[in-house]
């Protein structure tokens, strides 16, 4: 599969410059304009021949956002914990956007956990704004259930940056983690833990959720700093 010929042909336009305007990180010249549905599609064909993605992810940087985009969703299907992680590992410092950060979810760190641990611990003190982005996202999607501590609460809440993606990221951790562990979590806002914007956002977000009851939701209204 020649990749590039095949995104200019699946290209819309439209999409295109619709998907510009929600990442002014990304050089627009390098947006495509390709459909997720149609991106996943393409990954699933490309993982079928092994020597063909290999040297798709050993080609690092791609010059497409598509490309990144592709690399996240084979990543993310991949079966082998050390194959992935060792892919992960080579990949982030390469990704320049929310969407292929927060697209960048492999399904096989889930029976994984410990492992994965190690490695987020050493993400979260990277320089690399969507290195500690996708380090928060992890901790967001694989330990505020039943691998839960109050230690990964302490972790994101100690992260201090300008950056408004990882900021952004910190609120949505924090609000999901008032959705499912409310009394472990309340106090860190209670006791105003995170900065003022990151704070409010997070309940803002939090307020926004169907997961948070009414009178939940009321008293943290209450909590914003004005």
């Amino acid at each position: 599969m020649n990749i590039e010929q095949e995104l200019f042909r699946q290209q819309d336009k439209e999409y295109g410059a619709f998907q510009r305007k929600l990442m002014p990180t990304v050089a627009p010249e390098t947006v495509i304009g390709v459909r997720t549905p149609l991106l996943r599609d393409m990954a699933r064909a490309l993982s079928k021949n092994d020597g063909e993605v290999k040297a798709f992810l050993e080609k690092l940087p791609h010059r497409y956002f598509e490309e990144n985009q592709l690399h996240a969703f084979i990543l993310s299907e991949m079966k082998d914990y050390e194959t992935c992680i060792k892919g992960v590992v080579a990949f982030l410092p390469y990704v320049n956007n929310w969407a292929t950060c927060d697209q960048l979810s492999p399904k096989i760190f889930k029976k994984h956990r410990q492992a994965l641990l190690v490695e987020i611990k050493v993400w979260l003190s990277s320089q690399a704004v969507y290195t500690v982005r996708f380090a928060i996202g992890m901790l967001m999607t694989h330990f505020l259930d039943e691998d839960f501590t109050e230690n990964y609460l302490s972790m994101v809440v100690q992260i201090r940056s300008e950056e408004y993606y990882v900021n952004m990221m910190i609120a949505w951790y924090f609000a999901t983690a008032l959705a499912k562990q409310y009394e472990k979590a309340l106090p860190f806002i209670e006791e105003q833990r995170l900065e003022r914007w990151t704070h409010n956002k997070a309940i803002q977000k939090a307020i926004e959720s169907r997961r948070i009851g009414p009178e939940q939701k009321a008293y943290l209204r209450n909590l914003k700093i004005r």
